[in-house]
């Protein structure tokens, strides 16, 4: 009887899941030395490999460029007919071959000594000539294709993708490759919108409701309402934050007062209502930061400081709905 669907899949990633364990479990110093090598790269990492191969090759090129190690791929067929010219002195290698005898990739050898270009590479036969004219082979090993048939590469090109994610992935380590590094190469789309900053959400100028400690209660009310973002700041002559107050503060207030002799709360200036040492947020944190913060705090809004207190904006809860946080 044939498996079923479902058991195929479980044995396809079965088989897969045992083949990146054991790699895991071979890796040794030729990993630290081949990191030690791209980070020393004066130019590019260039990564060519032909056929499913190749297809992974090139999303390792592309994921050493999105993690700050210039990268791009190269057809080794396409090398050899002319576009060996992207190659420079400087560049690094990185050849992906299971057998480490494809043709189009160990054609690349000769050009790739005559430029004097470290090259470091992935195979599965240590004594291939990929292998044997490598600065550094990594062993990508498997006891079998996820295949049933045994014939397409599968676990094969699996191990190679997560080798050359650890290899881009240490690179970013020990490069010290930050947040703010990512931020600058993913200004786009849905990455693009989980690292902007709160800079560029937040209302500043004439956006931000502000008060002075003697403002009287009915102006703060009208501040609040005019600028429609539920809360106001109250803030010293020299810009310095000295509270807030919400919506939420003038509800308490009222309730409170109602339970007291004077229940008139018109005269009563900002100065008497208002949160002292409130939560802020720096201009510079990331837009998830800020919800995080907001999401911990039960709170809708954020004041925006300097290093000195000064105030700078203010972001809303309705903000980040454009960054699809919310």
């Amino acid at each position: 009887m044939n498996p079923s669907s479902l058991d195929l899949a479980r044995r396809v990633l079965g088989i897969e899941a045992a083949a990146l364990n054991a790699v895991a479990a071979r890796l040794d110093a030729r990993f630290d030395h081949a990191v030690d090598m791209l980070a020393g790269c004066k130019g590019r990492v260039i990564v060519a490999g032909m056929g499913k191969s190749g297809i992974i090759a090139r999303k390792i090129a592309a994921t050493f460029s999105s993690t700050g190690t210039p990268a791009l791929f190269l057809h080794p067929a396409e090398a050899v007919h002319g576009d060996l010219g992207a190659i420079v002195g400087g560049d690094v290698v990185v050849a992906l071959s299971y057998s480490g005898e494809t043709e189009e990739v160990v054609r690349l050898l000769e050009p790739i000594k005559r430029l004097g270009l470290r090259l470091i590479s992935m195979t599965g036969a240590p004594a291939s000539t990929l292998a044997a004219s490598s600065d550094v082979d990594l062993d990508v090993r498997i006891a079998e294709e996820a295949c049933p048939l045994g014939l397409a590469p599968t676990t094969s090109t699996t191990v190679m993708l997560a080798l050359g994610d650890a290899l881009a992935l240490a690179l970013l380590d020990r490069r010290g490759f930050s947040p703010e590094d990512f931020a600058q190469l993913h200004p786009a789309g849905k990455l693009g919108d989980r690292l902007r900053r709160v800079s560029q959400l937040m209302h500043t100028g004439e956006e931000i409701p502000q008060v002075s400690p003697s403002t009287a209660m009915p102006e703060v009310i009208y501040e609040m309402s005019r600028k429609r973002l539920g809360v106001t700041a109250v803030t010293a002559a020299d810009g310095k934050l000295l509270g807030v107050l919400s919506d939420g503060d003038l509800r308490r207030l009222l309730e409170r007062r109602l339970l007291s002799p004077e229940k008139d709360v018109l005269h009563l200036t900002a100065a008497d209502c208002l949160t002292a040492h409130p939560v802020t947020i720096a201009a510079t944190e990331l837009a998830a930061t800020a919800l995080r913060v907001m999401e911990t705090r039960r709170i809708t809004s954020l004041m925006v400081v300097d290093s000195t207190g000064r105030l700078e904006g203010v972001i809303h809860l309705h903000d980040l709905w454009t960054t699809g946080l919310v």
